[in-house]
């Protein structure tokens, strides 16, 4: 029986011990390590070169979309499953583009996430069933109806939904900047864009709405 080498990658360390116990339980899942940031899964990765990466989004103030693209890109063989509490209809698509071929939500039942570690292992994509019907719903719908009936949150690229969602945690410009490695000027210019996409007339009305929205999202 092939044994499959998993990696477990989330900024907390009680939750993977959990993670392992439950994977562990399968004769032929093995995970051989774990990692609390995304600097040091990406080392983990490149020294074990595992079957199996599971990573968390939210890694502390650390973006695991860019994690994923990383090792999409240096590490092809190592299929990448997301296991997240942020909100798959916002970030399940942005997975898959970054290099991912499955997303789970943390709330999950256990044989679920196991089913889905065994799609992808097989080379296959895993979506609940829920989000697979919104994606074909989305790929069939005519043209003209897909703008007006769009969520403005999806039209945010990635780097403008985590400004987004770091605005609502009550992070300020300079450490959003510092945290995201860019200039306060780019954190500026992306919360202009911000209030274009969203509507919002002020700074103090997109405050308001990125606060209400990270307090009606699923807890990290």
């Amino acid at each position: 029986m092939k044994q499959y080498r998993i990696v477990v990658i989330d900024d907390h360390a009680i939750f993977i011990q959990g993670l392992s116990l439950l994977i562990g339980g399968q004769r032929d899942f093995h995970v051989t390590g774990s990692a609390t940031n995304a600097a040091a899964g990406e080392t983990l990765i490149a020294e074990q070169k595992p079957d199996m990466a599971i990573i968390d989004l939210n890694l502390g103030d650390e973006d695991g979309l860019d994690l994923i693209k990383s090792v999409a890109e240096h590490f092809p063989e190592t299929r990448i499953l997301v296991l997240s509490m942020l909100q798959e209809r916002y970030y399940a698509e942005r997975s898959l583009a970054a290099g991912a071929r499955g997303y789970v939500m943390k709330d999950a039942a256990a044989d679920t996430l196991i089913a889905a570690m065994r799609t992808v292992l097989a080379g296959k994509i895993w979506l609940s069933d829920n989000e697979q019907k919104r994606y074909i719903d989305s790929l069939f719908q005519p043209r003209a109806q897909k703008s007006p009936r769009k969520n403005p949150l999806e039209t945010l690229s990635n780097r403008q939904l985590q400004i987004f969602r770091m605005l609502g945690r009550g992070h300020s410009t300079p450490e959003m900047a510092q945290t995201l490695s860019i200039s306060t000027k780019t954190v500026d210019a992306h919360k202009e864009q911000l209030k274009k996409k969203l509507d919002c007339a002020s700074a103090q009305e997109l405050l308001r709405l990125a606060i209400s929205w990270n307090k009606d999202a699923p807890p990290e």
